[in-house]
């Protein structure tokens, strides 16, 4: 088994911890060294110490450099600033002083920080300058523009470590924003399936159930009397259960498909069929149908069959035996479609199926707001209101062309 080795890093604080002592260590040694060699005109001890404290705090404040990077750098300029303003020894004094204007720059708050820091840096260098008018001037020149170009480049580090950082942290919020799109994208379209699935299998089983609700019914009212009736009536009721479970295998079927497969759907092609079964259960069905003048699409197709389907169970459902009128007009861009029933007869008898035929609250349930949900998801409408004389009627407008919205 292998081992990886983990790389040794330190935590952001103890790191800044450890900077905080190299620069004063640097800063307080590297001028020591310098005084050793060349003299001094003010000793470091001068004003009690003064000069060791101004390299000690210039130096030790880096270790809170990237919880305040503004404080830290204005203590760095001011001990700077005092430290050369009482003439104490050149030397590498200014070492924590570029450390805190890169943090600055690198963690500040943007343009704000920038503009301290530019700022800053201009007043640096005028006091640079004075501070070097004592100074040979080839050595003065190279002194100021030495502390200016060291400056300016801690500023530009700094401005391209916080550009990357922001960079970094922009791709990841589009990361995240990205994936959260997907999973919302992915449940989504788990919900549309579940709609439509919903909406398959409710018309499916609605209207065989209507149907064999009516011709048991037949099939109770006629046994003794008429036996061929009642044998008729358990024919239609085995072939109406056989389709509806040869529908809802289709349905499951593709549930399980792991090629995502499609299977095509009841369409009006088989219209004849579902006016011939609306006919069993004891409806008197008149189709006028147009036929398009080029094949409808394989959505408006079934969501018309749905319609049609849906609509026709309702009246069986909610009314029993009646005349229902069925139109198919289909236009250049819409497919225009009309179910209309004449209400429920008087003296139905037996074949009359429980419930209110006449309430159109009766009808409003699942079944209507599928049929609307149908052709909204076409850029479609659909229109169910009861008709003058006690019966109902449906429109639905189908376009031929799609456009409503997508899940």
């Amino acid at each position: 088994m292998k081992h990886h080795a983990v790389p040794f890093r330190l935590r952001v604080g103890t790191q800044d911890v450890v900077i905080a002592l190299f620069v004063t260590v640097m800063q307080v040694q590297g001028t020591l060294a310098r005084v050793a060699a060349e003299g001094a005109p003010r000793p470091l001890t001068d004003f009690g110490n003064l000069g060791f404290a101004l390299l000690v705090v210039s130096g030790l404040v880096v270790a809170v450099r990237r919880r305040w990077p503004v404080p830290v750098f204005v203590t760095a300029a001011l001990a700077s600033l005092v430290y050369y303003g009482l003439d104490f020894p050149d030397g590498p004094g200014w070492l924590g002083l570029f450390v805190a204007l890169y943090t600055l720059a690198a963690y500040g708050d943007g343009r704000r920080s920038l503009v301290i820091a530019g700022v800053s840096t201009a007043v640096l260098a005028i006091w640079w300058l004075f501070a070097a008018a004592d100074i040979e001037p080839r050595a003065a020149i190279g002194w100021v523009f030495f502390r200016i170009g060291a400056s300016v480049m801690s500023v530009a580090l700094g401005e391209s470590v916080r550009s990357r950082r922001v960079i970094a942290a922009d791709a990841q919020q589009r990361a995240e924003l990205a994936e959260r799109t997907r999973e919302e994208e992915a449940r989504a379209r788990v919900d549309a399936e579940r709609l439509r699935i919903a909406r398959e299998v409710h018309d499916t089983v609605a209207h065989a159930i209507a149907i064999i609700n009516v011709q048991s019914g037949v099939t109770a009212h006629v046994l003794d009397k008429r036996p061929d009736r009642a044998r008729e009536a358990l024919q239609a009721i085995e072939q109406t259960s056989s389709r509806a479970l040869r529908e809802m295998r289709t349905i499951l079927g593709v549930l399980r498909d792991d090629n995502d497969g499609r299977v095509p759907y009841p369409g009006l092609e088989q219209i004849d069929e579902l006016t011939a079964k609306a006919r069993d259960a004891g409806l008197d069905v008149t189709l006028e149908a147009t036929a398009p003048a080029t094949p409808l699409p394989s959505a408006v197709g079934s969501a018309a069959y749905r319609i049609l389907q849906e609509s026709i169970t309702n009246v069986i459902s909610h009314v029993g035996p009646t005349r229902v009128t069925v139109a198919l007009n289909p236009g250049v861009d819409v497919l225009e479609i009309r179910v209309t029933d004449e209400g429920r007869r008087t003296g139905s008898g037996a074949d009359r199926p429980s419930g209110n035929g006449t309430d159109p609250s009766a009808r409003a349930g699942r079944g209507i707001l599928g049929m609307r949900e149908r052709c909204q998801l076409l850029g479609g409408e659909l229109d169910a209101k009861p008709t003058p004389g006690g019966g109902f009627e449906v429109t639905a407008r189908l376009p031929l062309a799609p456009t409503g919205s997508r899940l």
